[in-house]
């Protein structure tokens, strides 16, 4: 009963936090209802009794990518009002036409969509899958290389934005 409860508490302020970053007028205030979303889609993970992706995705979500996010907001400066105008206008134009294409796309996709062929269940992966010792593992053995560079990658991107900062003042 109390899991039960807890779902739909989550689940309410996820839509609650999703509904904010699209109506806040403020991008930081957007950004801000994001962060809310996406530690609301942790507790989720956690009452689904999934504790690494919650970890996951309150560290690398919640945490470093929103503080990346809060950099580009604050370097931009969008509290100032005289750009805001003139993108606007084209935006006003350019929203339905890229809403129209979108879906335009996407309906060949969904009427192609076969819900009898969808998997149901997941295959018996072996003793041990899924468990954060086996991602671990995997993580340092297998993937060693594409995770360093992603770190090279976001310590190079935190660099220039400090840079980029700095050059300002």
């Amino acid at each position: 009963m109390i899991d039960r409860l807890l779902f739909y508490l989550f689940g309410f302020v996820a839509l609650v936090g999703a509904v904010g970053v699209v109506l806040n007028r403020r991008v930081f205030y957007s950004a801000l209802s994001l962060i809310v979303c996406l530690s609301a889609l942790a507790g989720l993970y956690m009452v689904l009794e999934s504790p690494f992706i919650a970890a996951v995705q309150i560290i690398v979500y919640a945490g470093a990518i929103m503080v990346l996010f809060l950099f580009v907001i604050m370097l931009l400066d969008p509290f100032s009002t005289g750009a805001l105008k003139d993108k606007k206008r084209s935006l006003i134009y350019l929203g339905p036409v890229v809403a129209t294409s979108a879906l335009a796309m996407l309906y060949p996709l969904l009427r192609a969509y076969d819900p009898e062929r969808a998997m149901r269940g997941v295959p018996d992966a072996g003793a041990g899958f899924g468990t954060v010792r086996t991602i671990g593992e995997s993580l340092f053995r297998d993937y060693l290389l594409p995770f360093e560079v992603t770190s090279v990658l976001i310590l190079v991107a935190i660099i220039g934005v400090v840079v980029l900062a700095k050059r300002q003042n």
